[in-house]
């Protein structure tokens, strides 16, 4: 994987609303994350995936837990309606039929449903993991793991897949 591979054009060279164009979607329907990133000012050193993977994640992690559930809450369900509706995003639909979830049996799909209502009683917002090179059998394993966090844990391990799901996303648009 091309975990540091140059990014093209470059996003240091890029002024803001063409970086916001570009790399807004990355944090799901969170544009303001690209833009504060952008504020803050990009180096040379943000010009490939692994580095604005990095910068993206300060601005993310740095930001109150309101705007931190925010992100968390715009995430699809998995094998959820909008997947079935044809609601996703392109990156989170692709990202989902790469793991298999648009090929759910009738036992797992409901399985997911069961789950993502447990999920959103429990935590308040969608259960989100970088599918990226998972099974969807180990993600259902993955799902029932964590519904057994405390709410702090849960919320810090969503915070890291979102970031993981970010950096995964950028990789892929660097050609990794």
């Amino acid at each position: 994987m091309a975990d540091s591979g140059l990014l093209s054009p470059r996003p240091s060279a890029l002024d803001e609303d063409a970086f916001v164009a570009r790399y807004g979607d990355v944090y799901e329907h969170s544009p303001w994350i690209a833009r504060q990133a952008h504020r803050a000012g990009l180096r040379a050193g943000d010009d490939t995936a692994a580095g604005l993977a990095a910068r993206l994640a300060a601005v993310f992690d740095a930001a109150d837990a309101s705007a931190q559930l925010a992100v968390l809450r715009a995430h699809p369900d998995l094998a959820g309606k909008l997947a079935v509706g044809g609601g996703l995003t392109a990156d989170s639909s692709a990202e989902q039929a790469g793991a298999g979830l648009d090929q759910c049996t009738p036992g797992e799909f409901e399985r997911f449903q069961a789950l993502n209502a447990a999920y959103r009683a429990r935590f308040d917002f969608p259960f989100i993991v970088a599918v990226r090179g998972l099974h969807r059998r180990e993600i259902l394993q993955a799902f029932e793991a964590r519904l057994g966090n405390d709410a702090d844990t849960e919320r810090a391990t969503a915070v890291a897949q979102v970031n993981r799901i970010a950096r995964l996303r950028l990789i892929a648009r660097a050609g990794g």
